[in-house]
């Protein structure tokens, strides 16, 4: 085994791997760009080391800074973790020729599987089935949408290189392809350095069913058997289980089958995971599935399978890397009760899923589940990687209690400052249809206006206990910082005395960057404050930063502000003709020019922020005034981007 790891990594991930190489009895090294300085995957480590500025390319991108930096320190061997350099067979090959071992495939292996339309081919000549499409050489626009035209729409069109849902995009019309096509190939220039594309079929009533599988250096292939990743927004998986609802042991054989003749194909070393793509619209069957892709590194959602395995995948892939074989045969692989993860993410459900950036004013994880996290109170959410706060995995007897044991673990967690997608994790849990089995990828599509309906109204329960736990607050403020705290004059309007007439004051406040009216009646006991009827729910966690209150219900959080309403209130960020960045990014293009008309809808510019593009609109008819920015400038939220002028 291994004495030495350095970590291409951070964030979860890093820990991840970290704990394992610990338990190990490995030395763990760290590296960090300038935004992660003092994060906690460089805490948990036993050196860390500065690798470069934030923008991944020149850090955790940057080949040659950290093969320099295993060979300084004396690196045995380098894990990947996923993402960034996980599937570059480069970064495989700079680890061979430095003698450090590379815990992952072999190059071969990535280059094979790393482009999806040579993979494909590869795999139809193996006997494993593949989705109808066209996977050649030809790019040219004209082409691929004559090719979009004969396979039938709707198609999906799909990066060469890479995956996470970056650079695909379903097209549903002909008339649709030629914006779909460029938007596809921008983005997966942007994240792969590659804006080659596939056309594929799409599949009715998809699901997505994936294979865990593991191969040692002599030859032996198994299967850890399938994770059911149907849950998906914008092709980004939410909600990972195992086993896949509705696989029977039937199916589970000819597909795992399938999995292992594919690594097999690219003779393939260490953890990888075969993507099949099934038609749920009959129910799961073995004429039905087709394969998708494979991912020759370690998942975002592994821990659902360690948990109905029961093994360390991370200790698995240390083992294969420093030569042994696999420590268990395919007949020796158990499969016990069910898993399901939920990936917590800053991001904003409210306003379209926009990434957030920002400071953890507070976090506290529910103690009944597994917690996979790369950050704590005091970290700090930066807009340069991807928004994936924390993972929770929830592992019970049966499907039913796991939702719920997840469910529940959510509604106890804790995140202060930026907001997360909490509440809506916990709304898809329990959504009726999820729990019945009835789902595919498109499911979050479909329901999607009655998963947020609720998150897209104020939670006046909080508000409410927002404004009466600032107003008790200030009753109680001392006069300086040296004195206990007192109750203030009953004579000062804070108290809200009358020498007539009810004893009630109307209130402002800022919740949520909208203003309301909290009604607050006065008496001996202290404030009771309403808003629209609705009284505070007192089992709602309140924690203060500076003059504001930040409330977590149901794992929901809402921002209440009285200060900031004595002044004129917080002009929203697409208030009026000012179009502004909906988060902290970078401008990748600004379509149109000072003077241009617009039409309300129309695309004027594109902000790119955590590996994903955002779209900037016209909000009506008229005409650009001022462009405030140029392609590639970065931009903080709310920063104006251009004005609108509407037609008279």
């Amino acid at each position: 085994m291994f004495t030495s790891v350095l970590i291409a990594n951070r964030g979860e991930i890093a820990v991840r791997v970290a704990r394992t190489a610990r338990r190990l009895g490995m030395r763990t090294i760290a590296i960090y760009s300038e935004a992660d300085a003092g994060a906690m995957h460089t805490r948990v480590c036993d050196e860390a080391h500065l690798i470069g500025p934030p923008a991944a390319r020149e850090s955790y991108l940057d080949i040659a800074k950290i093969v320099a930096v295993a060979r300084r320190v004396g690196a045995q061997c380098i894990h990947p973790g996923y993402g960034f350099l996980s599937e570059n067979p480069e970064f495989a090959d700079a680890c061979a020729s430095a003698g450090i071992a590379f815990v992952g495939p072999p190059a071969s292996a990535i280059r094979a599987m790393g482009l999806k339309d040579r993979a494909k081919a590869m795999m139809a000549e193996a006997g494993v089935p593949v989705v109808p499409g066209y996977h050649g050489e030809r790019q040219d626009a004209v082409f691929l949408k004559q090719k979009a035209s004969d396979l039938g729409y709707p198609v999906l069109v799909k990066a060469v290189a890479g995956g996470g849902g970056k650079g695909m995009r379903r097209v549903d019309k002909h008339a649709e392809f030629d914006a779909a096509l460029a938007s596809a190939q921008r983005e997966a220039q942007s994240a792969f350095g590659d804006a080659r594309v596939l056309i594929e079929k799409y599949v009715a009533a998809p699901r997505h069913i994936e294979f865990q599988v593991f191969a040692d250096s002599r030859g032996n292939v198994i299967h850890l058997n399938e994770r059911d990743c149907s849950l998906q927004r914008r092709h980004q998986k939410v909600v990972e289980e195992a086993p896949a609802p509705g696989m029977t042991a039937k199916l589970r054989a000819a597909m795992g089958s399938a999995a292992i003749e594919a690594a097999r194909a690219v003779g393939y070393v260490g953890a990888g995971t075969v993507e099949f793509i099934a038609d749920g619209s009959k129910g799961l069957r073995a004429d039905g599935f087709w394969f998708m892709e494979m991912n020759t590194r370690l998942q975002v959602e592994h821990p659902v399978t360690e948990a109905i395995t029961g093994l360390d995948l991370v200790e698995w892939q240390f083992r294969i890397a420093a030569g042994e074989r696999l420590p268990q045969a395919q007949r020796e692989i158990a499969m016990s009760g069910h898993a399901i993860e939920a990936r917590l993410y800053a991001e904003d459900p409210h306003r379209g899923f926009l990434p957030v950036a920002g400071k953890i004013i507070a976090f506290d994880a529910a103690p009944d589940v597994r917690v996979d996290t790369g950050y704590a109170t005091g970290d700090v959410v930066t807009p340069y990687y991807d928004p994936m706060i924390a993972k929770l995995i929830a592992h019970a007897p049966t499907r039913a209690a796991a939702l719920d044991r997840l469910a529940a673990a959510l509604a106890q967690t804790t995140i202060v400052g930026p907001r997360t997608n909490a509440a809506f994790l916990i709304a898809l849990l329990q959504a009726g249809d999820f729990r019945a089995e009835k789902f595919d990828t498109a499911f979050i599509e479909r329901n999607l206006d009655a998963l947020v309906a609720a998150l897209r109204t104020p939670d006046k329960a909080a508000a409410a206990r927002g404004v009466a736990h600032l107003l008790d607050r200030s009753r109680r403020r001392p006069a300086r910082a040296d004195e206990e705290p007192v109750a203030l004059s009953p004579w000062d309007a804070t108290d809200g005395f009358q020498l007539s007439g009810a004893r009630t004051v109307a209130w402002p406040a800022i919740v949520d960057d909208q203003k309301m009216i909290a009604v607050v009646a006065f008496d001996a006991g202290g404030a009771r404050v309403t808003i629209d009827h609705v009284a505070p729910d007192a089992a709602a966690k309140v924690f203060e930063n500076g003059e504001v209150a930040y409330v977590i219900r149901g794992g929901r959080q809402t921002v209440v502000d009285l200060a900031g309403a004595a002044g004129d209130h917080a002009e929203l960020a697409s208030g009026g003709g000012i179009l502004r960045a909906p988060m902290h990014g970078k401008v990748l293009a600004v379509l149109v020019d000072k003077g241009a008309q617009v039409k309300r809808g129309q695309r004027v510019a594109v902000v790119e922020a955590m590996k994903m593009e955002h779209a900037i609109v016209a909000p009506f008819d008229g005409r650009v005034g001022e462009v405030a920015v140029e392609p590639g400038a970065q931009v903080a939220e709310k920063a104006t981007i251009m004005t609108i002028e509407p037609e008279a």
